[in-house]
């Protein structure tokens, strides 16, 4: 099973219902890993929305691999990213997922066009 790592991004888009995220994400969601930090993104925005947290967790769960907790290797990790990232205006749960995808030598789908602009050693795959 290949695995890959999806960004707050990708996954709000999908769960959306946006039809190229619906397209590029349907098959590989169940084999993506999300950064506890990301979920903690999509829950705070679907929260935003009047959804209620049992559900968002359920939603997320049935909808994602695996939440990966944020760890303190992955924060060093997304600390060190922050000179690399910075001109882009990435955020911490950009580098959070970043981290991920490197911790585990992964391709990160996101929707934030800008980080196809960053020298990393992943592949970045847009779903937009």
């Amino acid at each position: 099973m290949t695995e890959v790592v999806i960004d707050a991004s990708a996954l709000l888009a999908f769960l959306k219902g946006e039809e190229r995220a619906l397209n590029e994400l349907e098959e590989i969601l169940p084999k993506a890993l999300i950064s506890s930090v990301n979920f903690c993104e999509v829950a705070t925005i679907l929260g935003g929305l009047g959804m209620p947290k049992e559900i968002i967790e359920e939603v997320v769960e049935e909808t994602v691999g695996k939440i990966v907790s944020f760890d303190d290797s992955q924060a060093l990790i997304a600390a060190d990213l922050r000179h690399l990232t910075k001109p882009y205006g990435l955020s911490l749960g950009d580098r959070a997922c970043l981290a991920l995808g490197l911790t585990y030598k992964l391709p990160v789908y996101t929707a934030d066009k800008i980080w196809k602009k960053i020298d990393i050693d992943i592949p970045i795959e847009l779903i937009r």
